[in-house]
């Protein structure tokens, strides 16, 4: 069996005349607590010919990486002057005031058109996005098969970690900097503990029967 070309869509639409092709990725619509964070990324036009650095070999999906990895491959993607990337964010409030699928595609739009060059056309993983902007193509498991996707993947991810464990400064209590919001076990317990916090999102079930029981138990 041939061995995945992870830069295949991106040539094909290079061979279209597009020549700039972002790969959209986000992080964070299951968590009770905590952002949606969505990164943009337009990888250099040279990686396609000549391939990704040896230091990006083995760049994935970012949930196939350990955090080690993907703080390394952040690194060296935000250290290398012509890959041209963004992020966007919506907030808790944000995410209960437009619902978690709204707020990700706002999120979506906001990254893209905050990028330098525009983009002719967008790689989004999973299904199409039709409030998108922005001329697509749709892949599920993108992370996987595409390289910008891929990048955008580990961006968007150890961009929100890091801010979760900046959040587990100001409410140790939760646990936050372990699971990043997360419905684990502990997560759950600190819930029914202490009640939800100001990142919690209130509209997610756990939480919203969290909050009734504990202040009904007040």
């Amino acid at each position: 069996m041939a061995r995945l070309d992870r830069f295949h869509f991106e040539k094909e639409l290079r061979n279209q005349g597009h020549a700039s092709i972002a790969g959209i990725d986000e992080v964070g619509r299951g968590p009770l607590a905590g952002p949606v964070v969505v990164a943009a990324v337009i990888l250099p036009n040279r990686w396609l010919t000549d391939g990704l650095p040896r230091k990006l070999r083995g760049l994935n999906d970012s949930k196939q990486l350990t955090a080690k990895q993907r703080e390394g491959f952040y690194d060296v993607l935000c250290g290398t002057s012509d890959v041209v990337y963004s992020l966007a964010q919506l907030d808790a409030a944000e995410v209960d005031r437009l619902n978690i699928l709204r707020a990700t595609h706002v999120a979506m739009d906001s990254a893209l058109a905050a990028l330098r060059p525009t983009p002719q056309h967008v790689l989004v993983d999973g299904l199409v996005v039709r409030s998108l902007k922005f001329p697509q193509t749709p892949l599920i498991q993108g992370d996987s098969r595409s390289f910008s996707i891929a990048a955008a993947s580990v961006i968007a991810k150890v961009t929100r970690d890091r801010l979760m464990i900046e959040y587990d400064r100001i409410w140790p209590a939760y646990g936050f900097a372990s699971h990043k919001g997360y419905a684990t076990p502990e997560h759950l317990r600190a819930l029914t503990d202490h009640g939800p916090c100001p990142i919690h999102r209130q509209s997610f079930s756990p939480v919203r029967l969290t909050q009734l029981d504990f202040f009904e138990s007040e």
